[in-house]
């Protein structure tokens, strides 16, 4: 691939003719055996661009309509022509302007590597240069530039490469530390200690299928990197942010080797200390981890409780319903109503047939239990009496859901004729299809909506409030 990295390894820029820049020839850029590339959008004076005998601000002025070309490639996914212009962009770096020349090699670098993860010709030995030439342009940049450079070799395979490369980068020291390349610097070594949880994992699946000698030589290589790994770990989840995949790998240590004590410290921390942003994960972490454990329903039901603060669509408010309901206490039941309630007033949720189960299995309960706590129902509905029979009970989503999944569709078919009563279009187009295929369900379905929808919810006001649909 001709581009600027060739560029750079050159140092000077390659010329043109005028007959192939503008007779609206193509413009090879390296050899015959490279696609060629058509430039009709290069305007003249970008042909030569060079500083000598020039006013500064017709360079800056030349620069920034070069820029704007590359953008505009870029957007396109032209890599190639952004490619090309970038070989004319490089002369940025000898801007007269101090403040563009310092601002260039952090354009250069950010442009440079989206064009090389891109290009189709573009290979790990060109990437390997450019990141190192980016390196040397910038020391406040070094360490932001190691990292991209180690994700591309991950991305690429090339773990031995990327473990060098932290290893390098974290023995790089340039003047007083400020503390912005202290926490860049914690970065790296938290890769690393990625990295070092990665060796330690294989050694751990090995030793698995060893016996004897060779299994107590990998145990120690094992260890080795155990320790490595723990502590580039830890250092970095002591800063506030949101490190759950350094999480996930310090707690495996620990569990591997029964660190249990650090393991509830660190997740306890992690989910609950107010100097970190809030993160559902951290409280997900911790609530596995617990049940791990085996700790009992009520602290699970605490750290799933804040979890529903947070998220109240999570997966896990399945459990924390499923918990709730088999709680002793009323509170608790009218929570898991609400819990579920809400969960679908998610799109995610519209057709997850054991969210609507459990609606339907607890709504029965209330109605079947002389109505005491109808007015639990009543609370929940007036909120969405306005807009879930279009959302959820349309005439349209029954015949869909009655042909793609029909135990979804009788469950909310015995959740809308409750709601909206037996004259909903929902539940008689469902009811109807149901026992036409002469379905025992259904007609058992329809005989309960007739006798409790009507009595009992008119009763409480719900069914006065709504519009059959």
């Amino acid at each position: 691939m001709d581009s600027f990295v060739e560029q750079l390894k050159r140092g000077t820029e390659e010329e043109f003719t005028e007959e192939s820049a503008w007779d609206g020839s193509v413009v090879n850029t390296t050899s015959s055996s490279l696609p060629a590339i058509y430039l009709p959008l290069l305007p003249r004076y970008l042909r030569h661009p060079t500083t000598r005998g020039r006013k500064a601000t017709e360079f800056q002025e030349t620069k920034k309509a070069c820029l704007n070309y590359i953008q505009d490639a870029l957007l396109q996914h032209q890599w190639q022509r952004a490619a090309e212009f970038m070989t004319n962009y490089l002369e940025t770096l000898e801007n007269t302007s101090a403040e563009k020349r310092m601002a260039a090699p952090e354009v250069i670098w950010r442009i440079g590597t989206e064009i090389l993860c891109h290009h189709s010709k573009s290979s790990i030995e060109e990437f390997n240069y450019f990141a190192e030439r980016m390196k040397n342009l910038g020391v406040k940049r070094y360490l932001k530039v190691c990292l991209e450079h180690v994700f591309h070799l991950l991305c690429n395979g090339l773990i031995d490469d990327a473990y060098q490369n932290l290893s390098l980068a974290e023995g790089w020291r340039y003047g007083e530390q400020t503390a912005a390349q202290d926490k860049e610097l914690k970065l790296i070594q938290a890769y690393k200690g990625l990295l070092d949880y990665y060796n330690w994992d294989k050694k751990r699946k090995a030793m698995l299928e060893l016996d004897g000698n060779f299994a107590d030589s990998v145990e120690q290589e094992m260890h080795s990197f155990f320790r490595q790994a723990a502590v580039n770990l830890k250092e970095i989840i002591k800063i506030p942010g949101v490190w759950d995949p350094f999480v996930k790998c310090y707690v495996d240590l620990l569990e591997f080797y029964e660190d249990y004590d650090e393991v509830r410290q660190v997740l306890s921390e992690y989910a609950y200390n107010s100097k970190f942003p809030p993160n559902p994960n951290a409280h997900v972490y911790y609530y596995q981890f617990l049940k791990r454990q085996g700790e009992s329903k009520k602290t699970l039901m605490s750290v799933l409780k804040i979890l529903h603060e947070i998220v109240p669509s999570h997966e896990l408010m399945l459990e924390y319903n499923a918990m709730l309901q088999k709680s002793k206490k009323r509170k608790n039941h009218r929570l898991g109503l609400e819990i579920i309630f809400t969960l679908l007033d998610f799109a995610g949720w519209k057709e997850h047939v054991k969210a609507w189960s459990c609606l339907a299995k607890q709504i029965k309960q209330i109605l079947e239990n002389s109505s005491k706590h109808l007015d639990w129902v009543t609370e929940e509905w007036n909120s969405r009496k306005d807009w879930w029979p279009a959302f959820h009970f349309s005439h349209y989503l029954a015949k869909r859901n009655w042909q793609e999944n029909e135990s979804l569709a009788c469950e909310k078919a015995l959740v809308a004729g409750i709601l909206l009563g037996k004259d909903c279009k929902y539940f008689k187009y469902v009811s109807h299809q149901g026992c036409k295929a002469k379905k025992e369900k259904f007609r058992t379905m329809k005989k309960f909506v007739k006798k409790h929808s009507s009595t009992h919810l008119r009763a409480s006001g719900v069914l006065d409030s709504c519009t059959p649909l």
